[in-house]
């Protein structure tokens, strides 16, 4: 049974910028093909990036000028990171992580990296360095999706089993001690849904979550995560999209359809208004993105294809590229004042926030030159932290050796004055054995 959906009424609705369309871009990964970028106004990908095997909700940037990709390895099934940048196509960094880990978000300023790992954990990395700071097992089954709050100050987990977890992300960004109780860094942990959780996405305070188990449900975090409202669809989803103003989301089904669900009340009819789009993907679609000011739905599917959609008219409006790889996550990128460039030949547009500019392919080498002078920066001075931590150890061993040494020397000396006090006292006792003899003697001649 459909319940009705709903979001306060005093959302505002938010200001769009009228040139941030031009500069959006669509990017999607694949368990085992490329990192395709495609423009929103042009049907053919503009770049791509080298495979990164990333698994289900395994995309993100990092900052507004790296993409970071979840990684498994296919000969040792090892987790890591995968960091891209804008000026090559390869892999630019790559960070290891303690398990192998699915979802992926990095915080908007590109400071931390949070990855959800099989293990139940979420874990959480520098983003400059890609130094692990901790891992912190939240969940009982294997993490299936993450989401940073709009204000970055939560860290949303949802795992397998239908649970979802919230934990403040200034908590799990401090290192922590081995004794620390988990729970302690918990703020609200509830069983939400009767399956995996797929995905989340906020709003004003509201979080929507989706699941295989065929329900979107609406929970107020200002609340402890108090249940608002649950949409039952005809199939499980894993991919979801809100409008600024909360009033109205898009569902994409395991059945390759999108579902338009509104709150605005039908003659007759005293629940939402679902209405399913005539057109359906071949495959299950993973995600869900809106564009061009909202006016348009992205949506990708595990067959490989990305399609825009009308909101209005619910009809497919662009097709984008013909590349027939699986998809595992889409994401969308809205340009907003120059942070993001793609490769077009020998020069990269850069978002502007009144339009896009080009760069000669000198500023571009100039760039990555830079780039490359920095990382290798960062492994020298990897190499002077490791070299100074040996020989920290080794001092710190030639001290232990030493007093082991010393402690030694101290007990030879404390045995061989003992064994120097115990002659003395025999030859003591000797001479008072002899003294006492020699008047025993005394008195027999006398």
């Amino acid at each position: 049974m459909q319940t009705q959906f709903f979001f306060p009424h005093s959302l505002p609705k938010q200001k769009k910028n009228m040139s941030s369309s031009s500069n959006e871009l669509i990017l999607t990964s694949s368990p085992d093909g490329p990192i395709m970028v495609y423009e929103t106004v042009s049907r053919t990908a503009v770049t791509r990036f080298s495979s990164s095997r990333s698994p289900c909700r395994g995309l993100t940037m990092v900052g507004r000028r790296l993409l970071a990709a979840s990684h498994v390895s296919s000969d040792t099934g090892a987790g890591s990171i995968n960091i891209y940048n804008w000026h090559g196509s390869s892999v630019f960094r790559n960070f290891p992580v303690p398990e192998p880990i699915a979802p992926l978000i990095a915080t908007p300023d590109g400071a931390f990296l949070f990855g959800g790992g099989i293990s139940g954990s979420v874990i959480s990395l520098s983003g400059s360095s890609g130094d692990v700071i901790r891992s912190t097992v939240v969940h009982s089954s294997p993490v299936s999706s993450l989401h940073l709050s709009d204000d970055g100050s939560l860290v949303i987990s949802g795992s397998e089993d239908g649970t979802v977890v919230v934990v403040p992300s200034f908590k799990i960004v401090a290192e922590g001690s081995l004794e620390e109780n988990v729970e302690d860094l918990i703020l609200h942990k509830w069983k939400a849904h009767s399956d995996s959780v797929t995905a989340f996405k906020s709003v004003m305070g509201t979080l929507v979550s989706c699941s295989l188990d065929r329900t979107c449900k609406f929970w107020n975090l200002e609340n402890c995560g108090v249940l608002m409202q649950t949409v039952t669809l005809p199939c499980s989803v894993s991919g979801v999209a809100v409008d600024s103003s909360g009033s109205t989301f898009y569902a994409g089904g395991a059945d390759g359809f999108v579902y338009k669900v509104e709150n605005r009340k039908v003659v007759g009819d005293k629940g939402c208004k679902v209405r399913k789009w005539g057109q359906k993907h071949s495959g299950g679609i993973v995600s869900l993105g809106l564009v061009k000011e909202e006016r348009n739905v992205v949506s990708a599917a595990e067959d490989g294809s990305v399609w825009m959609w009308d909101v209005e008219k619910g009809e497919v409006v662009m097709v984008f590229g013909d590349e027939l790889i699986t998809i595992s996550d889409m994401i969308v990128i809205k340009g907003n004042g120059g942070g993001f460039g793609v490769g077009k030949g020998n020069d990269v547009a850069v978002g502007e926030e009144n339009g896009s500019f080009t760069s000669s392919r000198l500023c571009d080498e100039e760039i990555l030159r830079t780039m490359n002078q920095m990382t290798a920066l960062e492994e020298v001075k990897d190499v002077v932290l490791q070299d100074r931590k040996k020989a920290i150890e080794m001092l710190e061993s030639v001290i232990e050796m030493y007093e082991r040494l010393l402690k030694l020397i101290l007990k030879e000396a404390t045995k061989a004055i003992e064994e120097e006090k115990e002659e003395m006292d025999e030859e003591d006792k000797d001479d008072k054995h002899e003294e006492e003899h020699e008047k025993d003697d005394k008195k027999e001649g006398n």
